[in-house]
């Protein structure tokens, strides 16, 4: 990927190639303590498009997958037709490099693989306080959730294009796939 404003040299990130399935594989399963994530990518790989899988690697063994990262199109169950909404999820980290950056690298460069992919707003489930730095708000206050209000603390939202969700609301419909993901 070209290189962006705030990227950490430390990682590279780049496009998930075929010939690193096992890696990802093995990077979200460890990121996770479990298989889930890396049962919901390959998933997504067999049934998601438009969609973006990125790895990241430490720039000085660019051979060494530390990170993955997939976005898969959303829908709003107010508009079943919409096509400009994506979702980040899962993000994983190998848990000996979590607190490098190479998350943050992800972060970035999936947000600008989205962007030029044509989707003008981003869904996410985790840590505001930590998404937050990239530019992620609560979706909750602009009515849009995910499955329940249960999830309205976690569930955050960021604009690509300003004005993306102006006077939209409803609920984040995300890819069948994720309904497997206990």
């Amino acid at each position: 990927m070209t290189a962006e404003r705030g990227e950490d040299p430390r990682f590279a990130v780049r496009e998930e190639r075929p010939d690193d399935r096992e890696a990802v594989s093995a990077v979200q399963a460890a990121a996770f303590g479990r298989d889930g994530e890396a049962t919901l990518v390959d998933a997504l790989r067999a049934s998601v498009s438009p969609r973006v899988s990125l790895v990241a690697t430490p720039a000085r063994r660019p051979d060494t997958i530390v990170g993955h990262v997939f976005v898969s199109p959303v829908t709003l169950d107010t508009e079943p037709g919409a096509a400009d909404l994506c979702a980040l999820a899962p993000i994983g980290v190998a848990p000996g490099q979590q607190g490098r950056g190479a998350g943050g690298a992800l972060v970035r460069a999936a947000l600008a693989a989205s962007r030029a992919a044509g989707f003008r707003a981003v869904f996410l489930l985790g840590d505001p306080a930590y998404y937050a730095r990239f530019g992620f708000a609560l979706a909750a206050p602009r009515g849009l959730h995910y499955a329940s209000h249960d999830f309205d603390a976690a569930f955050q939202q960021i604009e690509l294009v300003p004005g993306a969700l102006a006077r939209r609301r409803g609920f984040v419909l995300y890819p069948a796939a994720f309904d497997a993901l206990g």
